[in-house]
């Protein structure tokens, strides 16, 4: 099944309060991105990781037009509690 992510919020450094179309809400550390490299890289600049939105067209997050993860990989990253 896929949910689409509705609204993102910075909590603190790397981690973002997710929410949804099913109503599931939680958070996701993005911190493990850092060592991934490729276009990760980027997400080492911490004031590019903060400006990210939440595409209504592609249902996830995105940073620029250059970085977005797919809607089920961050559902399924996106633990209870904030």
């Amino acid at each position: 099944m896929l949910c689409d992510v509705i609204t993102a919020k910075l909590l603190n450094d790397y981690r973002l309060e997710v929410v949804f179309e099913d109503n599931k809400r939680g958070v996701i550390d993005f911190s493990e991105y850092l060592s991934k490299g490729g276009v990760f890289e980027k997400f080492k600049d911490i004031n590019f990781f903060r400006n990210f939105t939440v595409s209504k067209d592609l249902g996830t997050i995105i940073w620029g037009d250059e970085i977005d993860i797919a809607p089920e990989t961050l559902y399924m990253k996106c633990e209870p509690g904030a």
